[in-house]
C-alpha cells in the first residue's frame, strides 16, 4: 500500500489490522504506527465514537479523535455486510497484529475471534482488550471512568472531607494501551524465535491493580487500605503543593539529603538537624508540625522566586501548570511537544530512537479515506460506475 510514501520505522513490514475503536485500542496502534507498523483502521459506517466527541473540534473533527489516529489507513466496512466482512476476513489473513476491542467473545460471531484468525494466520499476534477480562467480567462494559471508580483509584483522589474524584484522563485506557504495546512487542518477539503467534489479553481493571502500585501494595503487601490524602504523599513529607506569598508550589522532598538540601536552601538550617524530622518516617509522622513551620517561611516570598532559588539548589519542586502552560513548558525545555502533519497539531510520540526514529507521515485518516486503496491491495477491488 504505497510502502515508499512512508518513513521506514523499527516496525517497518508489520501490518496491523485495527477493529478497536475509542481509546485504549486506538492510542496502542498510534504508537505501533508511529513506529513504522502498517495499521489499518476499521471502521463501522458511522466511524470512530471519538470522531464526534466534541466539543472542542478542529473543523469538524473531534480533537480527541486527532490525538490518537495519526500515521494510520482508514476503510469503512460494515461486518454485518457478507462482502465487507469477506474483506475483514482477507485482512485478518494477512495481518501481523489483529486488535480490538470488543466486548470478549463479541468478534466470533464474524469469525473474528482469536481461534477463526489464528487459523487463518497461525503467525496472528491477536491482541483483545477488555474493561474487566474475559471470564468473570466478560459482561461488564469497559468504560474507563466505571475502572477508576471500582478499582480504587477514585477514593484515593480528591479532598479527603470531600467526595471521590476521577482522574483528568482516562489513566487506565491510556495505561492498557501502553500494556497492549508492550504485550505485542514480546508476542512479535517470541514469533521471530518460533514462527508461532499468540494471544495477547490485557484489559482496564489488571491494568489498574498493577497501576495503583504502592497504593494496592499498602493493602496487599501491608494490610493496610489507603484512603484519599488530597495532594499530600501516603509515604513521603513535603511532597505535595505548598503555599508560597502568591501562589502553590509543588516540592517534593523524596529523601533524607533532599529535605536537609531544601531546609538548608530555605534559611532554615536548624530544621536540617532537628531530630523530630530527621528520617523518612520522622517526617510522616511529625508533618502537621513540619508543614506550619515550611508555610511560614515559604510565605514570605513568590511561588517564581522559591521555584528558581530551590531549583538553582538542586531541589525537585515546581508550578502548576495549566495545559497550556505545561506544553510551552516542554516547547522552552528543547523537547519539541508539537508535531505537524498535515495541517493537523499533534503531539510528538515521547520515545526518542536515535537509530529509528518515531516517523510522523499521516494525519488522522478521514472516515473510510483510503477504504478504495485498501480493498484493492487486498483483492477487492470497488466496481467504478
Amino acid at each position: 500500500m504505497n510502502a515508499d510514501e512512508v518513513t521506514a520505522g523499527p516496525l517497518s513490514g508489520v501490518l496491523v489490522a485495527d477493529f478497536s475503536r475509542v481509546l485504549a485500542g486506538p492510542y496502542a496502534t498510534m504508537l505501533l504506527a508511529d513506529l513504522g507498523a502498517e495499521v489499518v483502521k476499521v471502521e463501522g459506517p458511522a466511524g470512530d465514537d471519538t470522531r464526534h466527541w466534541v466539543p472542542p473540534r478542529r473543523g469538524d473533527t473531534g480533537t480527541y479523535y486527532l490525538a490518537i489516529n495519526r500515521n494510520k489507513r482508514s476503510i469503512v466496512l460494515d461486518l454485518k455486510d457478507p462482502d465487507d466482512l469477506a474483506v475483514a476476513h482477507e485482512l485478518s489473513a494477512r495481518a501481523d497484529v489483529f486488535i480490538h476491542n470488543f466486548k470478549p467473545g463479541g468478534m466470533d460471531r464474524f469469525e473474528l475471534g482469536y481461534d477463526h484468525v489464528a487459523a487463518r494466520n497461525p503467525r496472528s499476534v491477536y491482541c483483545s482488550i477488555s474493561g474487566f477480562g474475559a471470564t468473570g467480567g466478560a459482561h461488564l462494559p469497559g468504560y474507563d471512568l466505571l475502572v477508576q471508580a471500582m478499582s480504587g483509584l477514585m477514593s484515593l483522589t480528591g479532598d479527603p472531607e470531600g467526595s471521590p474524584y476521577r482522574a483528568g484522563i482516562s489513566v487506565f485506557d491510556v495505561m492498557t494501551g501502553l500494556h497492549s504495546v508492550i504485550g505485542i512487542l514480546a508476542a512479535l518477539r517470541h514469533r521471530d524465535e518460533t514462527g508461532a503467534g499468540q494471544h495477547v489479553e490485557t484489559n482496564l481493571l489488571s491494568t489498574a491493580m498493577s497501576s495503583l502500585v504502592n497504593q494496592t501494595s499498602a493493602y496487599v503487601a501491608g494490610g493496610v487500605v489507603p484512603q484519599r490524602m488530597g495532594n499530600a504523599h501516603l509515604s513521603l513529607f513535603p511532597y505535595e503543593p505548598l503555599a508560597t506569598g502568591d501562589g502553590d508550589l509543588v516540592i517534593a522532598a523524596g529523601n533524607d539529603g533532599q529535605y536537609r538540601r531544601l531546609v538548608q536552601a530555605m534559611g532554615l538550617p536548624e530544621l536540617a538537624d532537628d531530630p523530630r524530622f530527621a528520617t523518612v518516617g520522622d517526617r510522616n509522622d511529625r508533618r502537621e508540625e513540619l508543614r506550619p513551620l515550611l508555610l511560614e517561611r515559604l510565605a514570605t516570598r513568590t511561588a517564581q522566586e522559591w521555584f528558581e532559588e530551590l531549583s538553582a539548589a538542586g531541589i525537585p519542586c515546581g508550578p502548576i501548570n495549566d495545559v497550556r502552560g505545561g506544553v510551552e513548558l516542554a516547547a522552552s525545555l528543547g523537547l519539541d511537544p508539537v508535531v505537524t502533519i498535515g495541517d493537523v497539531p499533534t503531539v510528538r510520540n515521547p520515545i526518542r530512537l536515535s537509530a529509528s526514529p518515531a516517523r510522523y507521515d499521516l494525519p488522522p485518516p478521514a472516515l473510510d479515506e483510503h477504504g478504495a486503496e485498501v480493498r484493492a491491495w487486498l483483492g477487492f477491488p470497488q466496481e467504478t460506475a
